[in-house]
Protein backbone atom coordinates (compact mmCIF):
# COMPACT_ATOMS: atom_id res chain seq x y z
CA UNK A 1 0.00 0.00 0.00
CA UNK A 2 0.87 3.73 -0.62
CA UNK A 3 2.77 5.68 2.51
CA UNK A 4 0.21 8.26 1.17
CA UNK A 5 -3.16 8.20 2.96
CA UNK A 6 -5.66 9.18 0.72
CA UNK A 7 -9.00 11.12 1.08
CA UNK A 8 -10.79 9.93 3.95
CA UNK A 9 -14.33 11.59 1.07
CA UNK A 10 -13.42 8.79 -1.44
CA UNK A 11 -14.83 6.64 1.40
CA UNK A 12 -18.01 8.39 1.44
CA UNK A 13 -19.04 6.73 -1.74
CA UNK A 14 -18.88 3.28 -0.38
CA UNK A 15 -21.97 2.00 1.47
CA UNK A 16 -21.90 0.31 4.77
CA UNK A 17 -19.04 2.70 5.60
CA UNK A 18 -19.37 5.04 9.45
CA UNK A 19 -17.12 8.05 8.91
CA UNK A 20 -16.27 9.91 12.49
CA UNK A 21 -19.63 12.10 12.80
CA UNK A 22 -22.36 9.60 11.45
CA UNK A 23 -24.73 8.03 13.26
CA UNK A 24 -23.21 5.26 14.88
CA UNK A 25 -19.79 5.71 14.54
CA UNK A 26 -18.95 6.43 18.36
CA UNK A 27 -20.48 2.94 19.30
CA UNK A 28 -19.04 0.96 16.26
CA UNK A 29 -15.44 2.00 16.79
CA UNK A 30 -16.00 0.98 20.62
CA UNK A 31 -14.31 -2.63 21.30
CA UNK A 32 -15.36 -4.48 24.25
CA UNK A 33 -11.80 -3.45 25.80
CA UNK A 34 -13.23 0.04 27.25
CA UNK A 35 -9.71 0.87 27.74
CA UNK A 36 -8.70 0.97 24.14
CA UNK A 37 -9.38 4.07 21.82
CA UNK A 38 -9.77 3.24 18.33
CA UNK A 39 -10.06 6.18 15.89
CA UNK A 40 -10.71 4.58 12.40
CA UNK A 41 -10.87 6.05 9.41
CA UNK A 42 -14.30 4.65 9.41
CA UNK A 43 -15.89 1.57 10.33
CA UNK A 44 -17.80 -0.96 8.73
CA UNK A 45 -20.55 -3.85 10.27
CA UNK A 46 -21.43 -6.22 7.44
CA UNK A 47 -23.79 -9.06 8.58
CA UNK A 48 -23.19 -10.86 5.81
CA UNK A 49 -19.96 -12.62 4.41
CA UNK A 50 -20.77 -10.78 0.74
CA UNK A 51 -21.35 -7.61 1.99
CA UNK A 52 -17.94 -8.03 3.77
CA UNK A 53 -15.91 -9.13 0.69
CA UNK A 54 -17.54 -6.34 -1.31
CA UNK A 55 -16.47 -3.50 1.53
CA UNK A 56 -13.10 -4.98 1.64
CA UNK A 57 -12.57 -4.81 -2.09
CA UNK A 58 -14.12 -1.50 -2.21
CA UNK A 59 -11.88 0.18 0.83
CA UNK A 60 -8.76 -1.60 -0.81
CA UNK A 61 -8.99 0.10 -4.45
CA UNK A 62 -10.34 3.17 -2.88
CA UNK A 63 -6.26 2.69 -1.03
CA UNK A 64 -6.73 2.49 2.42
CA UNK A 65 -6.02 -0.69 4.39
CA UNK A 66 -8.29 -3.09 6.68
CA UNK A 67 -8.16 -3.69 10.11
CA UNK A 68 -10.66 -6.85 11.36
CA UNK A 69 -12.17 -7.34 14.61
CA UNK A 70 -14.59 -9.21 16.10
CA UNK A 71 -15.59 -8.76 19.35
CA UNK A 72 -12.53 -6.32 20.58
CA UNK A 73 -11.57 -8.31 24.08
CA UNK A 74 -7.51 -7.78 22.41
CA UNK A 75 -8.14 -4.48 20.83
CA UNK A 76 -5.19 -2.83 23.10
CA UNK A 77 -2.45 -3.67 20.68
CA UNK A 78 -4.49 -2.52 18.20
CA UNK A 79 -5.14 0.67 19.65
CA UNK A 80 -1.46 1.17 20.52
CA UNK A 81 -0.62 1.18 17.14
CA UNK A 82 -3.11 3.17 16.07
CA UNK A 83 -5.78 2.71 12.76
CA UNK A 84 -5.93 6.32 11.84
CA UNK A 85 -4.95 5.13 8.22
CA UNK A 86 -7.27 2.38 8.40
CA UNK A 87 -10.75 1.01 8.10
CA UNK A 88 -11.95 -0.86 11.28
CA UNK A 89 -13.73 -4.03 9.88
CA UNK A 90 -15.88 -4.86 12.76
CA UNK A 91 -17.33 -8.54 12.21
CA UNK A 92 -19.14 -9.02 15.42
CA UNK A 93 -22.77 -8.86 13.52
CA UNK A 94 -21.87 -11.49 11.25
CA UNK A 95 -22.60 -14.38 13.34
CA UNK A 96 -24.31 -17.91 13.24
CA UNK A 97 -23.46 -21.75 14.11
CA UNK A 98 -24.39 -24.95 12.66
CA UNK A 99 -24.02 -27.87 14.60
CA UNK A 100 -22.51 -31.70 12.45
CA UNK A 101 -23.33 -33.78 15.46
CA UNK A 102 -22.72 -37.08 13.34
CA UNK A 103 -19.23 -35.64 12.31
CA UNK A 104 -18.89 -33.75 15.87
CA UNK A 105 -17.79 -30.20 14.29
CA UNK A 106 -18.87 -26.80 14.38
CA UNK A 107 -19.24 -23.98 11.21
CA UNK A 108 -18.89 -20.76 13.06
CA UNK A 109 -19.09 -17.63 11.67
CA UNK A 110 -16.49 -14.66 12.16
CA UNK A 111 -17.93 -12.72 14.19
CA UNK A 112 -19.35 -15.35 16.39
CA UNK A 113 -18.66 -15.31 20.51
CA UNK A 114 -18.24 -18.76 22.86
CA UNK A 115 -21.12 -18.81 24.29
CA UNK A 116 -23.38 -19.42 21.30
CA UNK A 117 -21.10 -22.16 20.32
CA UNK A 118 -21.04 -23.68 23.87
CA UNK A 119 -25.20 -23.65 23.66
CA UNK A 120 -24.90 -25.14 20.22
CA UNK A 121 -22.75 -27.82 20.92
CA UNK A 122 -23.90 -28.81 24.27
CA UNK A 123 -27.06 -29.64 22.29
CA UNK A 124 -25.49 -32.35 21.22
CA UNK A 125 -23.52 -33.75 24.16
CA UNK A 126 -20.81 -31.88 22.71
CA UNK A 127 -18.02 -29.05 24.08
CA UNK A 128 -15.78 -26.67 22.14
CA UNK A 129 -12.32 -25.49 23.23
CA UNK A 130 -13.30 -22.30 24.63
CA UNK A 131 -11.44 -19.84 26.69
CA UNK A 132 -12.53 -18.65 30.06
CA UNK A 133 -14.39 -16.21 29.10
CA UNK A 134 -17.94 -17.15 27.01
CA UNK A 135 -18.39 -13.78 25.19
CA UNK A 136 -14.97 -13.51 23.45
CA UNK A 137 -15.14 -14.26 20.08
CA UNK A 138 -14.04 -17.42 18.32
CA UNK A 139 -12.07 -16.17 15.63
CA UNK A 140 -9.95 -13.85 17.40
CA UNK A 141 -9.44 -16.53 19.93
CA UNK A 142 -8.84 -19.26 17.80
CA UNK A 143 -5.80 -17.39 15.41
CA UNK A 144 -4.06 -16.49 18.55
CA UNK A 145 -4.10 -20.48 19.28
CA UNK A 146 -6.52 -20.66 21.54
CA UNK A 147 -5.85 -21.58 25.11
CA UNK A 148 -9.07 -23.49 27.55
CA UNK A 149 -9.20 -25.40 30.31
CA UNK A 150 -9.52 -28.21 28.24
CA UNK A 151 -6.19 -27.75 26.50
CA UNK A 152 -3.86 -30.23 28.73
CA UNK A 153 -5.49 -33.02 27.49
CA UNK A 154 -6.23 -31.47 23.97
CA UNK A 155 -3.83 -28.93 22.80
CA UNK A 156 -4.75 -25.27 21.39
CA UNK A 157 -8.05 -24.56 19.84
CA UNK A 158 -5.94 -24.16 16.43
CA UNK A 159 -5.46 -27.51 16.15
CA UNK A 160 -8.75 -28.31 16.20
CA UNK A 161 -9.75 -26.13 13.17
CA UNK A 162 -10.51 -28.16 9.95
CA UNK A 163 -10.92 -25.12 7.65
CA UNK A 164 -10.76 -21.62 7.70
CA UNK A 165 -13.42 -19.08 5.35
CA UNK A 166 -11.45 -16.26 4.49
CA UNK A 167 -11.56 -12.84 2.54
CA UNK A 168 -8.19 -11.96 1.43
CA UNK A 169 -7.24 -8.72 0.16
CA UNK A 170 -8.78 -8.84 -2.79
CA UNK A 171 -11.86 -9.28 -1.54
CA UNK A 172 -11.59 -12.96 -2.78
CA UNK A 173 -13.64 -15.44 -0.17
CA UNK A 174 -10.90 -18.59 0.19
CA UNK A 175 -11.15 -21.53 2.02
CA UNK A 176 -8.32 -22.87 3.53
CA UNK A 177 -7.87 -26.57 4.34
CA UNK A 178 -4.99 -28.72 5.09
CA UNK A 179 -5.06 -29.78 1.23
CA UNK A 180 -6.94 -26.09 0.06
CA UNK A 181 -4.42 -22.80 0.63
CA UNK A 182 -2.39 -24.72 2.80
CA UNK A 183 -0.02 -22.68 3.84
CA UNK A 184 -2.50 -20.36 4.76
CA UNK A 185 -4.28 -22.70 6.86
CA UNK A 186 -0.81 -23.39 8.74
CA UNK A 187 -0.60 -19.60 8.94
CA UNK A 188 -4.01 -18.87 10.45
CA UNK A 189 -3.74 -21.92 12.95
CA UNK A 190 -1.88 -19.85 15.75
CA UNK A 191 -0.06 -17.09 13.49
CA UNK A 192 -2.35 -14.51 14.86
CA UNK A 193 -3.92 -12.87 11.62
CA UNK A 194 -3.22 -10.36 9.23
CA UNK A 195 -3.58 -12.39 6.58
CA UNK A 196 -7.51 -11.69 5.81
CA UNK A 197 -10.53 -11.44 7.07
CA UNK A 198 -11.86 -14.52 8.82
CA UNK A 199 -15.42 -15.26 8.02
CA UNK A 200 -16.12 -18.74 9.07
CA UNK A 201 -14.00 -21.14 10.87
CA UNK A 202 -15.06 -25.17 10.49
CA UNK A 203 -13.76 -26.73 14.02
CA UNK A 204 -13.81 -30.29 15.57
CA UNK A 205 -15.60 -30.65 19.31
CA UNK A 206 -15.19 -32.79 21.99
CA UNK A 207 -17.40 -35.70 23.37
CA UNK A 208 -18.00 -33.89 26.35
CA UNK A 209 -21.47 -33.96 27.81
CA UNK A 210 -20.32 -32.94 31.21
CA UNK A 211 -17.22 -32.31 33.10
CA UNK A 212 -15.62 -31.91 36.90
CA UNK A 213 -15.34 -28.21 37.13
CA UNK A 214 -14.90 -25.70 39.52
CA UNK A 215 -12.77 -23.58 41.98
CA UNK A 216 -11.49 -23.17 45.46
CA UNK A 217 -11.18 -20.29 47.30
CA UNK A 218 -8.83 -19.01 50.19
CA UNK A 219 -8.38 -15.35 51.99
CA UNK A 220 -5.38 -14.16 50.62
CA UNK A 221 -3.73 -14.34 54.11
CA UNK A 222 -3.14 -18.01 53.40
CA UNK A 223 -1.39 -17.48 49.64
CA UNK A 224 2.19 -18.30 51.05
CA UNK A 225 0.56 -21.67 52.15
CA UNK A 226 -1.39 -22.30 49.24
CA UNK A 227 0.36 -21.25 46.46
CA UNK A 228 3.70 -23.74 47.08
CA UNK A 229 1.22 -26.60 47.20
CA UNK A 230 -0.85 -25.85 44.23
CA UNK A 231 2.98 -25.67 42.73
CA UNK A 232 4.19 -28.87 43.88
CA UNK A 233 0.27 -30.09 42.76
CA UNK A 234 1.17 -29.43 39.15
CA UNK A 235 4.23 -30.97 38.81
CA UNK A 236 4.08 -34.31 37.30
CA UNK A 237 -0.10 -33.99 36.89
CA UNK A 238 -1.95 -35.96 35.34
CA UNK A 239 -3.00 -34.14 31.85
CA UNK A 240 -6.56 -34.62 32.38
CA UNK A 241 -6.32 -31.25 34.66
CA UNK A 242 -6.22 -27.94 33.53
CA UNK A 243 -6.20 -25.24 36.29
CA UNK A 244 -5.36 -21.81 36.41
CA UNK A 245 -4.43 -19.60 40.39
CA UNK A 246 -5.25 -16.17 40.72
CA UNK A 247 -4.62 -13.85 43.27
CA UNK A 248 -7.35 -11.71 43.14
CA UNK A 249 -8.32 -7.88 45.03
CA UNK A 250 -11.89 -6.71 44.87
CA UNK A 251 -13.18 -3.19 45.51
CA UNK A 252 -15.99 -3.07 47.66
CA UNK A 253 -19.13 -2.87 45.08
CA UNK A 254 -22.76 -4.12 45.22
CA UNK A 255 -22.81 -5.89 42.65
CA UNK A 256 -20.18 -8.79 43.30
CA UNK A 257 -21.40 -12.15 45.79
CA UNK A 258 -20.44 -11.67 49.54
CA UNK A 259 -17.47 -13.61 49.38
CA UNK A 260 -15.53 -11.52 46.85
CA UNK A 261 -16.79 -8.01 47.79
CA UNK A 262 -13.98 -5.55 49.28
CA UNK A 263 -12.15 -8.87 49.55
CA UNK A 264 -8.22 -10.17 48.76
CA UNK A 265 -8.80 -13.91 47.76
CA UNK A 266 -6.74 -16.65 46.19
CA UNK A 267 -8.58 -18.66 43.97
CA UNK A 268 -7.70 -21.90 42.13
CA UNK A 269 -10.07 -22.99 39.39
CA UNK A 270 -10.15 -25.35 36.29
CA UNK A 271 -11.75 -28.77 34.62
CA UNK A 272 -10.64 -31.81 35.13
CA UNK A 273 -11.99 -34.88 32.48
CA UNK A 274 -12.00 -37.57 34.60
CA UNK A 275 -14.39 -39.63 36.86
CA UNK A 276 -15.81 -38.70 40.04
CA UNK A 277 -13.35 -40.91 41.88
CA UNK A 278 -10.31 -40.08 40.19
CA UNK A 279 -11.38 -36.28 40.45
CA UNK A 280 -11.80 -36.63 44.23
CA UNK A 281 -7.92 -38.22 44.01
CA UNK A 282 -6.47 -35.25 42.38
CA UNK A 283 -8.00 -32.53 44.38
CA UNK A 284 -7.52 -33.89 47.86
CA UNK A 285 -3.91 -32.45 47.77
CA UNK A 286 -5.21 -28.84 47.42
CA UNK A 287 -8.61 -30.07 49.92
CA UNK A 288 -6.39 -30.62 52.48
CA UNK A 289 -6.00 -26.64 52.44
CA UNK A 290 -9.82 -26.49 53.50
CA UNK A 291 -10.44 -23.64 51.24
CA UNK A 292 -13.45 -21.18 52.13
CA UNK A 293 -14.94 -22.13 49.35
CA UNK A 294 -15.36 -25.26 46.91
CA UNK A 295 -17.54 -25.64 44.03
CA UNK A 296 -15.66 -28.44 42.41
CA UNK A 297 -18.66 -30.88 40.89
CA UNK A 298 -19.70 -32.64 37.74
CA UNK A 299 -21.57 -29.76 36.13
CA UNK A 300 -22.85 -29.86 32.21
CA UNK A 301 -19.94 -28.92 29.84
CA UNK A 302 -21.65 -25.70 29.12
CA UNK A 303 -21.26 -24.15 32.77
CA UNK A 304 -17.32 -24.55 32.60
CA UNK A 305 -17.80 -20.79 31.17
CA UNK A 306 -18.90 -19.43 34.24
CA UNK A 307 -16.09 -21.02 36.36
CA UNK A 308 -13.92 -18.32 35.76
CA UNK A 309 -16.07 -15.32 36.77
CA UNK A 310 -14.80 -12.94 33.99
CA UNK A 311 -16.76 -9.98 33.88
CA UNK A 312 -19.84 -10.45 31.65
CA UNK A 313 -19.96 -7.14 30.21
CA UNK A 314 -17.69 -4.64 28.44
CA UNK A 315 -15.17 -3.36 31.15
CA UNK A 316 -11.81 -0.78 30.52
CA UNK A 317 -8.66 -2.88 31.54
CA UNK A 318 -5.19 -3.04 30.77
CA UNK A 319 -2.93 -6.57 31.18
CA UNK A 320 0.55 -8.02 30.88
CA UNK A 321 1.81 -11.43 29.95
CA UNK A 322 5.04 -13.69 30.69
CA UNK A 323 5.93 -17.35 29.87
CA UNK A 324 7.68 -19.00 32.72
CA UNK A 325 9.42 -22.26 33.41
CA UNK A 326 9.59 -24.09 36.64
CA UNK A 327 8.82 -22.02 39.75
CA UNK A 328 10.88 -22.32 42.91
CA UNK A 329 10.49 -20.59 46.39
CA UNK A 330 12.16 -17.67 45.50
CA UNK A 331 9.57 -17.17 42.43
CA UNK A 332 6.82 -17.75 44.29
CA UNK A 333 7.99 -15.17 47.22
CA UNK A 334 8.53 -12.89 44.11
CA UNK A 335 4.87 -12.99 42.75
CA UNK A 336 3.65 -12.99 46.29
CA UNK A 337 5.58 -9.78 46.68
CA UNK A 338 4.00 -7.77 44.04
CA UNK A 339 0.44 -9.22 43.76
CA UNK A 340 -0.12 -11.65 47.02
CA UNK A 341 -0.46 -8.42 49.16
CA UNK A 342 -4.04 -7.95 51.26
CA UNK A 343 -3.76 -4.22 50.42
CA UNK A 344 -1.33 -1.99 48.56
CA UNK A 345 -0.80 -0.95 44.86
CA UNK A 346 -1.31 -4.12 43.18
CA UNK A 347 -3.22 -5.12 40.10
CA UNK A 348 -6.55 -6.42 40.45
CA UNK A 349 -5.94 -10.34 39.91
CA UNK A 350 -2.20 -11.84 38.68
CA UNK A 351 -2.80 -15.31 36.83
CA UNK A 352 -0.72 -18.46 36.86
CA UNK A 353 -2.11 -20.76 34.07
CA UNK A 354 -0.94 -24.15 34.36
CA UNK A 355 0.55 -25.63 30.83
CA UNK A 356 2.53 -28.86 29.35
CA UNK A 357 0.59 -32.17 28.80
CA UNK A 358 -0.38 -31.65 25.02
CA UNK A 359 0.46 -28.39 25.18
CA UNK A 360 4.16 -29.29 25.08
CA UNK A 361 3.26 -31.72 22.01
CA UNK A 362 4.12 -30.13 18.55
CA UNK A 363 1.17 -29.56 15.98
CA UNK A 364 0.42 -28.87 12.51
CA UNK A 365 0.18 -24.93 12.87
CA UNK A 366 2.36 -21.72 12.85
CA UNK A 367 1.86 -22.13 16.65
CA UNK A 368 3.06 -25.48 17.03
CA UNK A 369 2.37 -25.50 21.04
CA UNK A 370 3.89 -23.52 24.24
CA UNK A 371 6.66 -24.10 25.94
CA UNK A 372 6.72 -22.72 29.28
CA UNK A 373 5.40 -24.24 32.37
CA UNK A 374 3.31 -21.88 33.28
CA UNK A 375 1.35 -18.63 31.52
CA UNK A 376 1.76 -15.47 33.62
CA UNK A 377 -1.07 -13.27 32.91
CA UNK A 378 -1.99 -9.84 35.05
CA UNK A 379 -5.04 -7.29 34.35
CA UNK A 380 -6.03 -4.38 36.63
CA UNK A 381 -8.98 -2.08 35.62
CA UNK A 382 -8.60 1.36 34.33
CA UNK A 383 -11.74 3.34 35.25
CA UNK A 384 -10.63 6.35 34.00
CA UNK A 385 -8.14 7.53 31.33
CA UNK A 386 -6.07 9.28 33.86
CA UNK A 387 -5.29 5.96 35.48
CA UNK A 388 -3.95 4.10 32.67
CA UNK A 389 -0.38 5.14 33.72
CA UNK A 390 -0.78 3.84 37.34
CA UNK A 391 -2.33 0.29 35.80
CA UNK A 392 0.03 -0.32 33.52
CA UNK A 393 2.83 0.44 36.10
CA UNK A 394 1.17 -2.44 38.10
CA UNK A 395 0.93 -5.21 35.66
CA UNK A 396 4.72 -4.35 34.25
CA UNK A 397 5.52 -4.94 38.25
CA UNK A 398 3.97 -8.44 38.40
CA UNK A 399 5.64 -9.09 35.37
CA UNK A 400 9.38 -7.54 35.53
CA UNK A 401 9.41 -9.49 39.03
CA UNK A 402 9.20 -12.48 37.26
CA UNK A 403 11.91 -11.88 35.07
CA UNK A 404 14.30 -14.56 36.04
CA UNK A 405 11.85 -17.52 35.57
CA UNK A 406 11.07 -16.50 32.17
CA UNK A 407 10.96 -19.06 29.89
CA UNK A 408 9.78 -19.98 26.14
CA UNK A 409 8.15 -17.55 23.58
CA UNK A 410 4.72 -15.53 24.68
CA UNK A 411 1.63 -16.92 24.01
CA UNK A 412 0.16 -13.81 22.23
CA UNK A 413 -3.18 -14.36 23.12
CA UNK A 414 -2.32 -12.98 26.37
CA UNK A 415 -0.66 -10.22 25.44
CA UNK A 416 -2.10 -7.09 25.53
CA UNK A 417 0.40 -4.74 24.42
CA UNK A 418 2.07 -3.78 21.33
CA UNK A 419 5.09 -5.69 21.05
CA UNK A 420 7.43 -7.48 18.27
CA UNK A 421 5.24 -10.17 17.10
CA UNK A 422 8.63 -11.71 15.91
CA UNK A 423 9.69 -12.66 19.70
CA UNK A 424 6.63 -15.28 19.63
CA UNK A 425 8.00 -17.47 17.23
CA UNK A 426 11.35 -19.07 15.95
CA UNK A 427 12.90 -17.70 12.53
CA UNK A 428 12.03 -20.74 10.46
CA UNK A 429 8.33 -19.76 11.25
CA UNK A 430 8.96 -16.08 11.00
CA UNK A 431 10.34 -16.72 7.54
CA UNK A 432 7.75 -19.26 6.40
CA UNK A 433 4.75 -16.58 7.40
CA UNK A 434 6.86 -14.16 5.85
CA UNK A 435 6.62 -15.72 2.48
CA UNK A 436 2.78 -16.65 3.33
CA UNK A 437 2.01 -12.85 3.90
CA UNK A 438 3.60 -12.07 0.59
CA UNK A 439 1.56 -14.09 -1.23
CA UNK A 440 -1.77 -13.56 0.25
CA UNK A 441 -1.36 -9.47 1.41
CA UNK A 442 1.64 -8.02 -0.86
CA UNK A 443 0.76 -5.04 -0.93
CA UNK A 444 0.28 -4.99 3.45
CA UNK A 445 -3.92 -4.34 3.50
CA UNK A 446 -3.98 -5.75 6.56
CA UNK A 447 -3.65 -4.33 10.17
CA UNK A 448 -3.83 -6.88 12.93
CA UNK A 449 -3.33 -6.57 17.04
CA UNK A 450 -0.13 -8.36 16.68
CA UNK A 451 1.14 -7.61 12.78
CA UNK A 452 2.92 -10.68 11.22
CA UNK A 453 6.90 -10.02 11.36
CA UNK A 454 7.16 -9.02 7.61
CA UNK A 455 9.13 -6.42 8.87
CA UNK A 456 12.41 -8.99 8.95
CA UNK A 457 12.95 -7.69 5.45
CA UNK A 458 13.06 -3.62 6.25
CA UNK A 459 11.01 -1.38 4.16
CA UNK A 460 8.05 0.78 4.73
CA UNK A 461 6.58 -2.29 7.21
CA UNK A 462 9.54 -1.89 9.30
CA UNK A 463 8.71 1.24 10.45
CA UNK A 464 5.15 0.63 10.56
CA UNK A 465 5.92 -2.30 13.06
CA UNK A 466 4.23 -4.42 10.46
Amino acid sequence: MSTTVPDPGVLREITGLMLPGDPGYEQARTPWNLAAVQHPVAVAEPTTVADAARIVTAVTAAGFRIAPQASGHGAMPLAERGVADAVLLRLHRLTGVEIDPRRRTARVRGGTVWREVIDAASEHGLAALHGSAADVSVSGYVLGGGLSFYARQHGLAAHHVRAFEVITATGELVRATAQSHPDLFWALRGGCGGLGAVVEIEMDLLPVPEVQAGFLLWDMSRASAVLPVWRDWTRGLDPCATTSLRLMHFPPIPDLPPFLSGRSVLIIDGAILADDARTAELLRPLRELQPELDTFARMPAAGLAEVHMDPPEPAPAVGDHAMLGALDDEALAALLSVAGQEAGDVPMFAELRHLGGALAEPRHGALRGLDGEYALFTVDMVPAPELMPAAVGRVARVVEAMRDWRHGAPYLGFVDRAVRTADAFDAETIDRLDRVRAEYDPRRVWVAAHPLPGARRGGADAAAGD
